[in-house]
């Protein structure tokens, strides 16, 4: 069962039921789970799914020539791309759907496929509709060179659809006896890429998951970061110090340049071919009076797997490498594992609030959110309304409570930001002191929420 997708299905599926042929491109991050949303899609239309190579156009022809099994296609050896289009879309049905996966391959190598496709389709819809679906794992291409590379064709693009992540409470429903804790830190190492998911068991607990399929050398996910970023990147030495540096929490310029030794403007291309990779981002403070407060040039490793991985497996790889997979958790993962989880909690605890805006359940109408990022701290949630009635929270994953003095500091912070708090709401991992539920009960704009309130 194909679990949170469906707007992304409607979406297709407006499409298809569209008349005439179209031509879409839907994108996104490896392992987000872009083909199995197709497969899903088309299992009860005709379809033809062809994966590119990365290879030269007339390998590419000839090897989509092959996969079609087609005899007369074959017997040309080197089919030309308006004969391999209408050879796979021979299958009989209603509307036709061919998928042709990584497709910025075939764009990179030929200067007439796009062209081809375009005369294909536009050509071919009288005698029988075509929804051609051009998938591609490099978002970077598609968003910064993908118009430029293809030219006119990009005017017969009927739509663009990014396939992101899924969302926590989606990950819930694979592991339905996950307790919210251990769901929470599992939403932490993995994130919302199912890709990763499919390797954990709902069966084994949170640690033997970890162990099994993380840090034992046998484990299905013990050299994937290794594996994506060195398919993914050059000069793997210079990232990795980098990300590095980021996971050992340096996450201005200036402190990147100081731990690594390289120059301020050779760490700036990194970053940014890094953040085009959707690897890391540069986080942005949401906008209040209070600027001067702001920090400015803050930069976070955005994926969570790659994020775990400097954090634990390459900060620790001589113990990795020399201990046994259980020893190594509880002396190197499992003592600090709160505290890494801790920005991850805090974008569960944003998510359950949009999820409430959206229901109409917030006491702001909901038209603006962000966190606010300054130098003696951060507000980890602030929603506002049209009106400007102002909601501020704080997160906390890493403490066992949750005390007045949190709650003292979040005023201090909320003055910093120069923002109203119309409405304070605290959420914790943990407990709460006696002295803020008693604040709670005096104070009717409070709102304490633990984790089995999410």
């Amino acid at each position: 069962m194909l679990i949170g997708r469906t707007n992304e299905t409607d979406y297709l599926n407006n499409f298809y039921n569209r008349s005439g042929s179209q031509i879409l491109v839907v994108y996104g991050q490896k392992g987000i789970g872009k083909t199995r949303l197709l497969q899903d899609f088309t299992k009860d239309k005709p379809a033809f799914f062809y994966e590119c190579r990365e290879c030269s156009e007339r390998e590419q022809q000839y090897q989509w020539g092959q996969e079609l099994g087609n005899k007369k296609i074959r017997v040309l050896k080197f089919p030309t791309y308006q004969e391999l289009l209408e050879a796979s879309c021979q299958k009989k049905g209603g509307k036709m759907v061919l998928v042709i996966d990584e497709f910025q391959y075939i764009i990179k190598s030929s200067d007439v496929f796009m062209d081809a496709l375009v005369s294909f389709v536009n050509n071919t819809w009288a005698k029988r509709e075509v929804l051609v679906v051009l998938i591609s794992s490099s978002t970077s291409w598609v968003e910064n060179s993908m118009v430029k590379k293809i030219g006119e064709a990009a005017f017969e693009l009927s739509g663009l659809l990014k396939i992101r992540e899924l969302e926590f409470y989606q990950l819930r429903e694979i592991f339905p006896g996950y307790s919210m804790e251990d769901s929470i830190i599992l939403y932490g190492i993995l994130g919302g890429a199912p890709s990763l998911w499919q390797f954990m068991s709902p069966d084994k607990t949170l640690q033997d998951n970890i162990c099994d399929q993380i840090l034992s050398r046998t484990g299905g996910l013990r050299y994937e970061c290794e594996r994506l970023l060195s398919e993914e990147l050059r000069e793997l030495g210079v990232y990795n110090s980098i990300l590095s540096a980021l996971a050992s929490g340096h996450h201005k310029l200036n402190d990147i340049y100081n731990h690594t030794g390289f120059s301020r403007a050779k760490i700036s291309v990194y970053l940014k071919n890094l953040m085009e990779l959707e690897l890391i981002e540069k986080v942005f403070s949401y906008d209040t009076d209070g600027r001067e407060n702001v920090q400015k040039g803050v930069y976070r490793i955005s994926n969570h797997f790659v994020h775990f991985y400097f954090t634990y497996l390459y900060a620790n790889k001589n113990r990795l490498e020399t201990s046994d997979a259980s020893s190594f958790y509880q002396e190197c993962i499992k003592p600090y594992i709160r505290y890494y989880t801790a920005p991850y909690f805090k974008k569960v605890c944003m998510d359950y609030m949009l999820k409430l805006g959206s229901a109409k359940q917030l006491p702001v109408y909901l038209s603006k959110y962000g966190e606010w990022v300054g130098k003696a701290g951060n507000i980890d949630i602030i929603l506002q309304g049209e009106d400007g009635k102002t909601l501020i929270g704080y997160c906390n994953f890493e403490k066992p409570m949750m005390t007045y003095e949190d709650y003292e500091w979040l005023l201090f912070l909320a003055s910093k930001a120069k923002v109203g708090a119309d409405y304070i709401w605290l959420f914790s991992g943990g407990r709460f002191d006696e002295k803020l539920y008693l604040e709670e009960k005096v104070k009717k704009n409070l709102r304490l929420i633990s984790l089995n309130d999410l």
